[in-house]
């Protein structure tokens, strides 16, 4: 039986890494789905693998304005929002001592305010029984060298998992939390490290992590069906780790 029958799930940053492996799990389990992501090369590319009866939005989430569209292209085509994944985010790790002001805003722009306004616009269009779930990230909660604004803002969000989940309980809504710790996704080829640097951090991880491996993608978005499902009707403002151990350490 399909676990998302019927119900209308948005994405954010659903067009790569854990957004897109998580869209294509819900679509399996019978959801109609909508991701956003602020590329429109990558979008379309994402429409292609998913299928077009996927609906894609450009949003860049660092914008309001941006997100308000959003929401009201949903509000006029579906009329509700049964399963909400606050996904999108951006890393760019630095050095404490050489984050400018740009730097910050850049990062919190979209790694909180953006996660905040997204719920937040969504709230309206979120049905009795909707289930929220945000990315937050397993550098909430252990040390993070070159990643201070990242981590900041992942810790900043598993406290407004929390408060949320108080606040919006009572309207049938339940707000929980994924914090992946180091998945395999297009955000590793990101950070501007030359080939022999990237994979030198990557085997370093590897050799820290209780499994001795990173996670896939899928792994994640495994955990997000549970959430999204009736599976976890009674769980509410918790935040599941999926890292291997490595939060545990």
């Amino acid at each position: 039986m399909q676990k998302l029958s019927g119900k209308t799930a948005l994405i954010t940053g659903g067009n790569s890494g854990i957004g897109l492996a998580t869209a294509k799990l819900f679509l399996a389990q019978g959801a109609r789905v909508a991701i956003t992501g602020r590329n429109p090369e990558a979008l379309a590319q994402a429409k292609e693998i998913l299928g077009h009866e996927v609906l894609t939005l450009r949003c860049d989430a660092s914008k309001v304005s941006d997100i308000n569209d959003a929401m009201a292209t949903l509000q006029s085509g579906w009329g509700k929002i049964d399963v909400l994944v606050v996904n999108a985010a951006v890393a760019g790790p630095a050095p404490f001592e050489f984050i400018s002001e740009e730097h910050f805003d850049a990062l919190a722009s979209v790694n909180f305010k953006g996660a905040f306004f997204t719920i937040q616009k969504a709230l309206p269009l979120l049905s009795a029984q909707s289930s929220v779930i945000v990315t937050t990230s397993i550098s909430n909660q252990i040390g993070s060298p070159n990643f201070s604004v990242y981590a900041a803002c992942k810790a900043a969000l598993r406290s407004l998992v929390q408060t949320l989940a108080l606040e919006l309980i009572g309207r049938g809504v339940r707000v929980n939390a994924i914090s992946p710790g180091p998945i395999t996704t297009p955000m590793w080829g990101k950070f501007g490290l030359p080939d022999e640097a990237a994979q030198a951090v990557r085997d370093e991880v590897t050799r820290k992590s209780p499994s001795k491996r990173f996670g896939e993608a899928e792994e994640v978005a495994k955990a997000a069906l549970f959430l999204a499902s009736d599976d976890s009707s009674y769980i509410v403002g918790q935040e599941i780790a999926v890292d291997g151990g490595m939060s545990v350490l």
